[in-house]
């Protein structure tokens, strides 16, 4: 099998911690707010489970039919899926990999927009870091009240430090820009 994707490191951890069906896992992933790290879609889980029992980490352990619902289907995990999880964990957090999004490659042609266009858009992006800060911040205070210990939701710290340095980043940036002592081959008013 291939290098585990985000999605089934996520469906083999909450099977490492009980059986369950696919519909549940999707409800449990949104309700730990795992959307906000993985590409969560329905037909994606499904797909994603059929596959992990194809390889042999997962398998089902029963079906069951609750009144006019569908037939639902509940995995546990294998030894095999314990131990390529296990792995993948720990080549995951030890090896750096580069992942290629989006925002840098638009930052490095920003250069193309006039200078004020550029701070302007920006600017939208600050506003929106700051609101998924305190999304963030959100998440963590209701973890900490309900007595969550910290090492299942440490992402959440690493997620709030990571928007509040693009944002404070991003913040000076437009100060550089605004106050000319960053270059801008493209101004309005020049």
């Amino acid at each position: 099998m291939r290098e585990l994707t985000p999605l089934a490191i996520a469906v083999l951890a909450l099977l490492n911690e009980q059986p369950m069906h696919a519909y549940e896992m999707y409800q449990l992933l949104l309700a730990r707010h795992q959307d906000r790290m993985l590409k969560l879609r329905l037909g994606s889980l499904y797909h994603t489970v059929e596959r992990l029992a194809g390889h042999g980490l997962i398998r089902v352990t029963g079906t069951e039919r609750a009144g006019n619902r569908p037939e639902r289907t509940t995995y546990a995990i294998t030894p095999a899926g314990t131990s390529a999880l296990d792995a993948r964990i720990r080549t995951g957090i030890e090896k750096y990999e580069y992942e290629y999004p989006l925002f840098p490659v638009v930052l490095s042609e920003a250069h193309n927009l006039e200078a004020e266009d550029a701070v302007a858009g920006l600017r939208r992006r600050v506003e929106q870091l700051q609101a998924a800060v305190e999304e963030v911040e959100a998440i963590i205070a209701e973890a900490t009240a309900r007595g969550v210990p910290e090492e299942y939701w440490i992402v959440a710290d690493f997620q709030r430090a990571q928007l509040v340095s693009e944002r404070d980043w991003l913040t000076a940036l437009i100060e550089r820009i605004e106050s000319e002592d960053l270059a801008w081959s493209h101004r309005k008013n020049k």
